[in-house]
């Protein structure tokens, strides 16, 4: 795992997922385990019927968008139906849950997501465990968020904002769409490492956050880049940093957190698994499939659309990918001591 700041590397009481990392990423790697005539002979009859992908979120947001690409793209290559079905409710462990309990034959995939992570420290009492009972088949995109306050906050830089929020402690709020919401796990982050003293304020989803951060309700948010460009556009909003390891290409003149705050890094992702035991064969055929979407031109740009980029891994690589990010943040969820609503 790459190095994390002192503020990550300390412990907080976290939990610590020893045996569901080795079974994750053994499940991973178990498309290499299995003879090549095995694999060839499996794959050349997938899928000979429609395959379902659960979208733990109603339909219209992100993940809901970036399933509906890829089941279009899968649906045409396979030459059978890939159906999107969405299952919202319990921050996406109701269609999780569908899928862990769905039998291992390749007929019913997740659309994953960050969230699945996340939601690996943010509830105590979920039915399922994520790193054990779900497969990881093929990564698809990786999403940063922007660092936005209203014009009305002073500081025009991260350097200047973080300065601010030290002489006022308390003072500024950050707005969020709820309790272990993408834009309140990257800004416990940043209060971690950085040290400032901010309030928590947190909606019931973004748009009503973002609403009154427009109105100077609250003064600051780490919201995904594409719902916030068009008023930093318009100067509704002002951009301080984008939080992925590299500058974004739809903001190219807004630095990135980490130029100032070293070891800050916050993205989302989005990914495809399936229950456990699911035939590694098919799982080699939907992370080939899946790759050559993300290599495809008319693909990448319909990602940067929406605010991501194309993130390609194998399905070891991807499992590892997941095992590091829950570890990651469980540190900042625990020292936060955040858990779901």
């Amino acid at each position: 795992m790459p190095d994390l700041p002192q503020a990550l590397r300390e412990p907080h009481e976290a939990k610590k997922w020893p045996e569901c990392r080795r079974n994750f990423l053994h499940l991973a790697a178990g498309a290499a385990a299995l003879p090549a005539v095995s694999r060839a002979a499996g794959a050349q009859s997938y899928p000979t019927r429609p395959v379902r992908i659960i979208v733990g979120f109603p339909a219209g947001g992100g993940a809901d968008v970036v399933a509906r690409l890829m089941g279009q793209w899968l649906s045409e290559r396979f030459g059978r139906p890939f159906i999107i079905e969405n299952r919202a409710g319990a921050g996406s462990n109701l269609g999780t849950e569908a899928v862990v309990r769905a039998p291992p034959d390749g007929y019913t995939l997740l659309q994953a997501t960050a969230t699945n992570a996340w939601n690996a420290t943010l509830y105590d009492n979920l039915n399922f465990n994520f790193l054990r009972d779900i497969a990881p088949i093929a990564s698809i995109i990786r999403v940063p968020f922007v660092m936005v306050v209203n014009p009305s906050v002073p500081a025009k830089t991260a350097p200047e904002f973080i300065a601010y929020a030290k002489a006022n402690p308390g003072r500024l709020t950050m707005a969020s769409g709820g309790n272990g919401s993408p834009a309140h796990v990257s800004g416990e982050m940043f209060k971690m490492i950085t040290g400032v003293n901010m309030v928590h304020v947190p909606y019931r989803g973004a748009a009503p956050a973002v609403t009154d951060l427009l109105a100077g309700q609250v003064q600051v948010m780490f919201d995904p880049i594409v719902t916030s460009i068009e008023h930093i556009k318009a100067g509704k909003l002002r951009a301080l940093a984008v939080t992925s390891a590299t500058r974004s290409e739809l903001l190219p003149d807004i630095p990135v957190v980490g130029e100032f705050v070293p070891g800050y890094e916050a993205t989302g992702w989005q990914g495809i698994g399936a229950p456990r035991n699911t035939p590694a064969d098919i799982v080699e055929k939907l992370n080939k499939e899946t790759n050559a979407a993300l290599a495809d031109p008319k693909m990448k740009a319909r990602l940067l659309d929406l605010g991501g980029t194309p993130m390609p891994m194998t399905p070891a690589d991807f499992g590892k990918f997941i095992v590091e990010y829950t570890e990651k943040w469980a540190k900042v969820i625990q020292a936060a001591n955040t858990k779901a609503e």
